[in-house]
């Protein structure tokens, strides 16, 4: 345990932001199975619908620096592919 003012207050701000950020991946990474779950009925509807929101959620954690902008975009290229198969 941190006898140092400044160190205590770090830590208690690292545990937050960990909260924080474990919290966004786990939204995120439901979303992804949620339109997964949807491509995978072949529910086209229920599809595009989740795929809006999952996208969405992909840009957000781009943005927020959660995962890389590559695996954005490869993430969200993947999702339109299987989004086209569905016809």
């Amino acid at each position: 345990m941190p006898n140092i003012k400044s160190v205590i207050k770090n830590d208690a701000k690292s545990k937050r932001q960990n909260a924080k950020n474990k919290a966004e991946k786990s939204a995120l990474k439901t979303n992804l199975k949620k339109f997964d779950a949807a491509v995978a009925e072949g529910n086209r509807d229920a599809a595009v619908s989740t795929y809006k929101v999952a996208v969405k959620a992909v840009d957000r954690a781009a943005s927020k620096g959660l995962i890389h902008k590559n695996k954005a975009a490869h993430r969200k290229s993947a999702m339109a592919h299987k989004m086209n198969e569905l016809g």
